[in-house]
């Protein structure tokens, strides 16, 4: 029996692949970076053949790489960035626009007028979201508004709506396959949470036809065969998840109470609430965390909009470092105590506030503020944006024990620390910090058999090192104080 997994991890900026073993363990990796589209202002576009292209690029890369013949793979799992809409033409395959990112806003200005309506309680009932254009919804009510005759070719059956693993599935199985997960789905709000179908109320309330969208399956599924000339032969692909769900359990988070954060260019945070779908009210979003054998499992979501961004923002920006290594040297010479703040609004601010009229700041700043201050600084908002989303999360009424972290800013032991020192719980940092991909290959390692259940996956988790809290109570709540302080001055400005 093939024990080996491939992990299709598409994210905004580049498409990975990777070859795991039947131990969760890394055996072969390719990755392509591809093109970023700025029209106007707030806009984020990418080209959806392109990220087709990157991904059947590295796939075949990986698979050299790690010397595996497509006949070794037991199954394919896909993780994506969410949110992102792609529209194409069902008979030639072709996009009829660019995919809109999840990062864009053209759709602000119809966002609040759906709010100024009164619509939001009903699309926070349904999808556990917030009116907002992180959202697919208005992303495909825009298209279909702006590409000339695309609305009636869609309510014709002409035209296939998708997220990214929807459009990565359809071009891997030959355009035989329009189908989505769980997970995906309940990220278009478009998506009944609890009734876990498409909901014909709000498909009116966000003018999209019903003849666009795919089917929705469980996260572990049969979702079709390759075709054969892709990779050199057909390969199931059996698990897709989006990309923060992936990563909640490549890192094993099974259990209600359970945590995990991603510290990438943005940070999120999510909680497993497990049959409960929590409803927040601090502006937090539920969501479906996992679904397998038709149960689904539910989450509470944060989202931070700038965390490794502002460290980029540090070294490119502003040229303070030459590389994001540095920032650990100085954060170790001026310590923990550090007047000066950073809030990194550089497009507003996430949750728990969702200001998208915030903007950066630097504040505290004195005669003896240098560099070794404003990049801690940097490092430091990180850790306060996360407080600020456990503070949420423990007054909608979920409880945290432990934080289990991955992502690009998770290898960086001083942030790791003073992370646990302000949050005042533990921080454990895994083996394998590759927990998107991880989390793909295991839907489908459960789906074809290489793993038996999600206690055996739960076995697999190795902590590298537990960061424990070692702070005292006065200063914790004094730095914290100083952070509140300057969020609320970035707000009313």
């Amino acid at each position: 029996m093939s024990r080996y997994l491939l992990a299709i991890d598409q994210g905004t900026t580049s498409s990975r692949a990777i070859v795991f073993d039947d131990k969760g363990a890394q055996v072969a990796v390719a990755q392509q970076e591809f093109h970023q589209y700025f029209p106007k202002d707030g806009w984020v576009e990418h080209d959806a053949m392109e990220i087709w292209d990157s991904t059947l690029a590295v796939c075949r890369e990986a698979l050299d790489n790690g010397k595996i013949e497509a006949s070794d793979l037991a199954g394919i799992g896909i993780t994506n960035q969410r949110e992102t809409t792609v529209i194409w033409d069902r008979a030639t395959g072709q996009p009829i626009h660019h995919a809109i990112v999840w990062q864009d806003r053209r759709t602000a200005s119809w966002c609040t007028k759906l709010r100024q309506d009164g619509h939001e309680s009903l699309v926070v009932d349904r999808t556990g979201l917030l009116i907002d254009p992180y959202f697919s919804a208005t992303k495909i009510a825009w298209i279909l508004d702006n590409v000339e005759g695309a609305r009636q070719r869609a309510e014709a059956g002409e035209l296939a709506f998708g997220t990214i693993d929807t459009w990565l599935l359809w071009n891997l199985t030959g355009g035989k396959h329009h189908r989505t997960d769980a997970t995906n789905a309940s990220r278009t709000a478009l998506f009944n949470i609890h009734t876990q179908d498409w909901d014909p109320q709000l498909l009116k309330l966000f003018r999209v036809p019903a003849a666009l969208l795919p089917e929705v399956f469980d996260s572990a599924a049969e979702y079709g065969l390759t075709e054969p000339e892709c990779l050199g032969a057909a390969v199931m692909v059996a698990g897709i998840a989006g990309d923060q769900h992936a990563a909640l359990i490549g890192q094993a988070c099974f259990e209600p109470g359970m945590a995990k954060s991603t510290y990438g260019t943005g940070c999120f945070l999510m909680l497993n609430t497990g049959q409960q779908a929590l409803r927040s009210e601090n502006r937090l979003l539920t969501t479906v965390a996992y679904r397998l054998n038709g149960k689904p499992c539910y989450a509470i979501e944060g989202s931070i909009f700038v965390a490794g961004a502002a460290m980029q923002w540090l070294r490119d920006g502003l040229r303070l470092i030459s590389h994001a290594r540095e920032s650990a040297e100085h954060a170790a010479a001026v310590g923990v105590n550090n007047p000066v703040y950073l809030v990194p609004a550089f497009t507003g601010l996430g949750a728990p506030h969702w200001d998208p009229n915030a903007r950066g700041a630097i504040l505290g700043l004195t005669r003896d503020t240098g560099i070794a201050e404003i990049v801690t600084a940097g490092l430091q908002s990180v850790c306060y944006q996360t407080k600020d989303l456990v503070r949420a999360i423990r007054n909608d009424g979920a409880r945290l024990e432990s934080l289990r972290v991955d992502g690009g800013m998770a290898v960086n032991d001083w942030v790791m620390q003073f992370l646990s020192d302000i949050l005042n719980v533990p921080v454990d940092r895994p083996s394998v910090t590759e927990t998107t991909a991880l989390g793909a290959a295991y839907l489908a390692g459960l789906q074809t058999g290489v793993f038996d259940s999600l206690e055996q996956i739960t076995s697999l988790w190795e902590c590298e090192r537990q960061f424990r809290p070692d702070m005292a109570p006065g200063l914790r709540e004094s730095l914290y104080a100083g952070w509140l302080d300057a969020v609320e001055r970035v707000c009313n400005h």
